[in-house]
């Protein structure tokens, strides 16, 4: 297959079913990262996260970054300045109706070739979704799910969910000593729709926020010796002046 081909059916995916599992061979076309001089030191700023404060009062541990873009069918994607992330409780039941301030992205990463390519591909793929969209919010979220022997690792502590967006792409960066963090989807009724493990570099999965819910299982290591954890790279899109604030959930 070529990249064409590959979005093709990535659009016929999303479209149909609501949401798609890409493994790493297709994303690796669709993206060509790993090709960037940039690609080895983007990947390896998972090591420098900073700790999630907010979910450690709740007595969860997660590392993240956190960066804001928009995006615009005359502009494409450009940077724009830090500010907070703002779920409302029917999204986020654990840290809803909070202005969360995390740390921000590297400056070297928010301005790499890595991370525009997926800006880049994820414009494309969703304004080819949604051609009536002109004007987009885009938040980019760098996680760690650290695991060990003692505590499991909860990539979606909020439990199965949506964000309040409009699509999301979670693509994983890095895997190690980690079993489990299954990724289910779900119709807004419970009905569980499909299940896949992110488990390769570039695996992807890629959801319409309006018409499924999302989770991922704990995970825990492999070897309850050594170090454990599981890197994704969350980009969500919400079209500008749709606020999540102001939606509705259906419950879940």
């Amino acid at each position: 297959m070529n990249p064409s081909t590959d979005m093709r059916a990535l659009h016929d995916r999303l479209q149909g079913a609501g949401f798609a599992f890409v493994p790493n061979e297709a994303m690796d076309r669709l993206l060509q990262v790993r090709e960037l001089p940039d690609w080895p030191a983007f990947a390896a700023s998972w090591d420098d996260l900073a700790p999630d404060n907010y979910l450690a009062a709740s007595g969860r541990h997660r590392r993240r970054r956190y960066a804001t873009f928009s995006a615009g069918a005359d502009t494409g994607v450009r940077a724009e300045p830090h500010q907070a992330h703002y779920q409302s409780l029917a999204y986020n039941p654990l840290q809803g109706d909070i202005l969360r301030w995390f740390e921000p992205v590297a400056p070297e990463q928010a301005k790499s070739a890595s991370l525009r390519r997926i800006l880049d591909f994820c414009h494309d793929c969703f304004g080819t979704l949604a051609p009536d969209v002109t004007h987009w919010h885009v938040e980019v979220h760098q996680f760690r799910i650290e695991a060990s022997a003692a505590e499991a690792g909860e990539p979606t502590p909020e439990g199965v969910h949506r964000d309040g967006v409009d699509y999301v792409l979670v693509l994983l960066i890095d895997r190690r000593n980690i079993e489990r963090g299954t990724t289910t989807i779900h119709a807004a009724d419970h009905r569980q729709l499909g299940s896949f493990t992110l488990a390769h570099p570039l695996d992807a999965a890629l959801v319409d926020d309006h018409r499924v819910y999302h989770g991922v299982t704990a995970v825990i290591p492999a070897d309850p010796d050594q170090p454990a954890h599981r890197d994704v790279l969350v980009v969500t899109f919400r079209r500008q002046g749709r606020p999540t604030e102001a939606l509705e959930s259906s419950g879940l």
